[in-house]
């Protein structure tokens, strides 16, 4: 669905994007991830043809951008992060002016209207006026703007930004019935809603692709393959001496707790030891109360690549 290649732009000598090349098939969900400033309004603008690049080619649905760009425009569904709205309009009449700029058929627009306005929760609102509604309920009218020519690609660029807490679930869940017909490239700073959504992850730093992968595999790759917690009583440097001896743990770090509790985070280079380290407490009478396999996030994976953990990214 998307095929870039060698992409690169560059403003009076500064490269916001620098040589990029990334494919994205049809189907998958992918969530576009960096800092601010790394490139990933600039390398959207060019996927929608909005901006030229420097050098470099973008292909989609077979179409290259810049060679022929209508056809690739009828692909693609944009809603960019400032979405931009005639907020002295009704949502029909938004709306419907927006179906005929982009060749919906006079015949069906007005079905594919409401079809789009009932998938995206505005079947209520074809009467209001745009500028009188809630942040929500805009970044609502901007998604149904995208859907309206039925596209095969959507591109969100940060959909849930300014948003409050409920209007951000909202917009999650409908994002997430949106990727059942249609390719999704999502960029956002929600990390969590990247995660939940998104098949893949690709990572933008400084101009420039950092990863692409499963968030799983991202997890393994970047930051080992296991963290176990334990609460143990006993000894610290002790129960500290003890774990380390067991294979493979690579690290252990300690947290004191109440009354002579401590919290153990061992690194393994194995997915799992914790019967090992059940077996080594029971085996030198040190009281344990909780053991579990410890979570890492998208957010850890982020920070260790935008940040240059080098330490994490070794192992």
């Amino acid at each position: 669905m998307i095929k870039v290649q060698n992409l690169t732009k560059k403003f009076s000598g500064f490269t916001a994007v620098d040589d990029i090349s990334f494919e994205v098939k049809r189907g998958e969900i992918i969530g576009f991830l960096g800092p601010n400033g790394a490139g990933k309004t600039t390398t959207m603008r060019m996927l929608t043809s909005f901006l030229h690049p420097t050098s470099g080619s973008v292909e989609i649905g077979g179409y290259d951008v810049f060679e022929h760009p209508l056809e690739a425009r009828r692909k693609i569904g944009y809603m960019p992060e400032s979405c931009p709205l005639y907020l002295d309009m009704r949502v029909d009449e938004y709306l419907t002016f927006r179906a005929k700029i982009k060749g919906v058929a006079r015949r069906g627009l007005k079905a594919r209207r409401d079809e789009v306005k009932e998938q995206c929760g505005l079947s209520d609102t074809g009467r209001r006026i745009i500028g009188q509604l809630s942040k929500g309920y805009r970044q609502r009218v901007g998604l149904a703007d995208s859907l309206l020519h039925d596209p095969d690609l959507l591109i969100l660029d940060e959909p849930t930004a300014g948003l409050d807490p409920n209007q951000i679930r909202e917009v999650r869940e409908l994002i997430q019935r949106l990727a059942e017909r249609h390719t999704l490239l999502l960029s956002t700073h929600i990390l969590p809603e990247a995660e939940m959504a998104c098949q893949r992850i690709m990572m933008i730093d400084q101009g420039r692709i950092v990863a692409s992968d499963s968030t799983a595999s991202l997890q393994k790759r970047l930051l080992g393959d296991a963290l176990i917690a334990a609460d143990i009583l006993g000894d610290p440097a002790e129960v500290k001496a003890g774990l380390l001896n067991i294979d493979p743990v690579d690290g252990v770090e300690h947290e004191p707790l109440e009354e002579g509790w401590g919290r153990y985070l061992i690194d393994s280079a194995t997915p799992d030891v914790r019967s090992r380290i059940f077996d080594c407490a029971a085996s030198k009478g040190w009281k344990l109360r909780e053991l579990h396999l410890e979570s890492r996030s998208l957010e850890d994976i982020f920070v260790a690549i935008t940040q240059g953990d080098t330490e994490l990214e070794a192992k």
